[in-house]
């Protein structure tokens, strides 16, 4: 509410254009937050998109509508808006299976983006927006994701290299978080493409703040390929992660396995009792001829059984060979499991659940904070875009007043973090670790490195690096590092303000 009031008071002090960004910024802060999923061309967004949603509406084959931003967000009436360049909207219905349709029947050429609306409760708290694939085979899709990005091509009289064009930029601006989607192999110019895509978005560059990214088709990877996994597929898929969260990081927050395809299946209602019963007939077959069944694709669907072609068919486009082994081996340890209760299992083997509740962590316990911070950032760059120096000193006077109330603490927070993880502010590793480890937790154990710890510990620990962060902030800091040391400082105390609090 803080920078809604901001917005409010300086209106009628700056330019029409200004106040009317002003008045966009508000309506944001009101919104969901709105979260960008991110990746590159078959990293399976989309479908990640569709599990997250519960739902399978997005379009997973390529088609028209993957080489498009589309914006997923609460309606009273599910529908689909196609939003052309100049504004002009055309209605459009849902494909018969619930989905948007793969073929518009319009030109693309003349499309902004896709806005669809669904009376989805998961939508009420999150604006979920997912976007072209990099790396697309088809030359015209690659123009289009790379000028999104910003990370290459630019049209023709753009003002500055590696801006958007402003079709793209009115499609995904608003953006406050994202979502990175990596499968096996994190590409060196990962670190790049998810800061521009962020800074294309939010106005600024992802961090730990903003950003998780997730190792989608974990089940692909082979264990024997990845130390320290021995056998276990999920085993190896955890130590991927957390070295693809080594190279990614301090871009994001963390780096978590899933399987998209099952967790969609799972959540969106793919997987039914026909399916649950199929692979009950296969869990009766002699244990070596379905080892080697489930060898490969090719010889799951063509080895002669009493379990049709199509059947299986069907099961691999639903779960792969992993879901369809991680079924059996349930049905096989409980005869008499239902149809739900597999469903239910198949869900926990697909890591959707970690990956939501490390997003509630992130994202939707701070999404009040985050959105505030994307609204300053979208403040300042409105009034530098003003060309006026008068209103871009007013308003620069006014967030500063703003930052130095108590309430605003978070706020100032999340911009020292921003300024230490973009480098703008040199500190020594561990400090910027503790930087990094305080203000991008929501939970206080967690904020202190101390997971597990008593009450008691926990506040002492807070008191002395309170004390610490102060004494650096005025022996030894550079006159920039003080001004994060004073935000460190004030973070370590509040939080053993709290835990004094609540010991009451």
């Amino acid at each position: 509410m803080s920078v809604a009031n901001l917005c409010h008071r300086l209106q009628p002090q700056v330019s029409a254009r200004t106040a009317a960004g002003f008045a966009e910024v508000v309506r944001r802060l009101s919104a969901p937050l709105q979260v960008a999923v991110a990746g590159r061309i078959k990293s399976g967004k989309s479908t990640l998109v569709n599990a997250l949603i519960g739902r399978r509406v997005a379009p997973t084959d390529v088609g028209e509508c993957t080489r498009l931003v589309t914006r997923f967000q609460y309606g009273t009436v599910d529908r689909i808006e196609v939003v052309f360049a100049g504004g002009r909207k055309q209605v459009l219905p849902f494909a018969p299976d619930g989905s948007i349709p793969a073929e518009l029947g319009v030109d693309i050429a003349e499309v902004s983006h896709i806005e669809a609306y669904l009376t989805n409760a998961v939508l009420q708290g999150m604006t979920v927006i997912d976007t072209p694939g990099l790396g697309s085979l088809d030359a015209a899709s690659v123009s289009r994701t790379e000028e999104l990005l910003g990370a290459a091509k630019q049209d023709e009289g753009a003002e500055n290299p590696g801006e958007l064009d402003r079709t793209s930029h009115n499609a995904v601006a608003g953006a406050e978080a994202v979502l990175y989607v990596v499968t096996q192999g994190v590409r060196a110019d990962d670190q790049q493409v998810l800061a521009a895509f962020t800074a294309a978005t939010a106005g600024r560059e992802a961090g730990p703040v903003n950003a998780i990214a997730v190792l989608n088709k974990a089940d692909t990877i082979a264990p024997e390929s990845v130390q320290g996994a021995g056998n276990d597929i999920w085993k190896a898929a955890t130590i991927l992660a957390e070295k693809q969260a080594a190279l990614l990081k301090p871009r994001v927050a963390d780096v978590l396995p899933v399987i998209g395809l099952i967790a969609e299946s799972a959540e969106s209602g793919q997987f039914t009792s026909a399916d649950a019963e199929a692979l009950r007939q296969l869990s009766t077959l002699d244990e070596a001829v379905l080892e080697t069944m489930l060898v490969a694709t090719d010889i799951f669907t063509s080895w002669e059984c009493d379990v049709p072609t199509g059947t299986r068919l069907r099961l691999l486009e639903k779960l792969d060979l992993y879901g369809v082994r991680c079924a059996i081996d349930a049905i096989r340890a409980d005869p008499q499991i239902t149809a739900g209760s597999l469903r239910r299992m198949l869900l926990e083997a697909s890591g959707l659940a970690g990956v939501r509740a490390r997003l509630n962590v992130v994202f939707a316990a701070r999404a009040d904070g985050i959105k505030a911070a994307a609204a300053l950032a979208s403040v300042t760059a409105l009034a530098h875009a003003s060309g006026n120096p008068a209103e871009r000193q007013r308003v620069h006077d006014a967030i500063e007043v703003l930052l130095a109330k108590p309430e605003a603490h978070q706020l100032r927070l999340l911009e020292a973090l921003t300024l230490v993880v973009a480098g703008a502010v040199d500190m020594p590793e561990d400090l910027a670790e503790e930087v990094l480890r305080v203000g991008s937790n929501a939970d206080i154990d967690a904020q202190l490195g101390l997971p597990g710890g008593t009450r008691a510990d926990l506040a002492a620990h807070a008191l002395e690096r309170a004390g610490w962060w102060r004494s650096f902030a005025s022996f030894g800091a550079t006159p920039a590092q003080s001004r994060v040391a004073h935000v460190v400082h004030r973070a370590y105390f509040l939080i053993w303000q709290q835990l004094r609090e609540n010991r009451r």
